[in-house]
């Protein structure tokens, strides 16, 4: 017998502003219970140190998470240098500590090195799995293991400020980039050690900044609803943003209505604008109902890959 699910359906994503000390599943098992949401998955963890963007899918909208895991993300980071710790961060404890003796030309040059397309070696502090555990597993045990360089991307690096031995930069950069070994990597070429004191998460795909909520207003919104005798889902609900924001960057096929059947059939169909290798949003109507994503088959039709479960409150008017 199957088991009911708990909570309601409801679709969407809420742009979360973690706040520090909190791990990413603990702040997610928060936002899907002030939403009371039968499913829900975060698109990339950060650390407990770091705050900031941290998109959260709601139900169906938990089907695209994979497309917000491997977008670009942008960070601020405040690196203290000087000290050097064993897991890049103030988390850490100080393995290190050397004078700061580096020109102002110098950094400008080490801050280019890292700029552009380079070969990262994930930090032994990272969830990354090794003979399926996570590294920080050995890490914390004092077992290093191998781990192969991975191609990263730093699309830009800028230098915001030096303040006595606290520096702060700005980084948009591909995913799988570690924050925290590109400061220790950085302390390392300037010659006194490095290690991240803040780092927050600013920029998600295109998600606006504005856009975020912390924890502590959505508790003064359930508090707020109690209040007034409404249910807390009237004055969450409009937060959420559509599902089909996790894959708005992918080409739009808008088919007519009466393709919705043999669409959420699973059935290819013919359909112009498509690409090899592409995939696409796939859209029904005048309304331009979302309702997945395709891509172009070795027929050349739009075969559905990944498609929404269709309800009465999920069909556009």
């Amino acid at each position: 017998m199957a088991r009911r699910q708990k909570g309601r359906f409801i679709d969407g994503i809420v742009l979360l502003d973690k706040d520090t000390g909190m791990s990413s599943n603990h702040a997610l098992q928060r936002v899907k219970r002030f939403f009371n949401a039968n499913k829900a998955g975060h698109t990339g963890a950060l650390d407990p140190l770091a705050t900031g963007m941290l998109p959260i899918c709601l139900g169906e909208a938990t089907k695209f998470s994979q497309h917000l895991l491997d977008a670009d993300k942008r960070y601020l980071v405040t690196a203290k240098l000087g000290e050097r710790t064993d897991t890049s961060d103030s988390d850490g404890e100080v393995v290190e500590v050397r004078d700061i003796a580096f020109s102002h030309e110098k950094l400008l040059t080490a801050l280019e090195h890292f700029r552009g397309n380079t070969m990262q070696v994930p930090s032994m502090y990272s969830a990354l799995k090794y003979q399926g555990q996570p590294l920080y597993k050995y890490a914390r045990e004092g077992i290093e293991v191998p781990r192969e360089a991975r191609p990263i991307t730093v699309f830009e690096l800028n230098f915001i400020k030096l303040e006595g031995n606290e520096l702060t930069l700005d980084i948009h950069c591909s995913k799988g980039t570690y924050i925290r070994t590109i400061i220790d990597d950085l302390g390392e070429m300037l010659g006194c050690g490095a290690h991240v004191i803040m780092l927050r998460r600013t920029q998600v795909a295109q998600y606006p900044y504005e856009k975020m909520v912390s924890l502590s207003q959505l508790e003064a919104l359930v508090a707020s609803a109690q209040e007034q005798g409404v249910e807390p889902k009237e004055l969450l609900d409009p937060l959420l943003l559509p599902m089909d924001t996790a894959v708005a960057n992918f080409p739009e096929i808008n088919l007519p209505q009466s393709m919705l059947y043999y669409v959420m059939q699973g059935q290819a169909i013919q359909a112009s604008g498509l690409k090899p290798d592409e995939l696409v949003r796939i859209t029904i109507g005048e309304q331009r109902q979302f309702v997945g994503i395709g891509s172009m088959n070795d027929d050349g039709l739009l075969a559905p890959k990944r498609l929404i479960v269709l309800r009465e409150d999920t069909l556009a008017s």
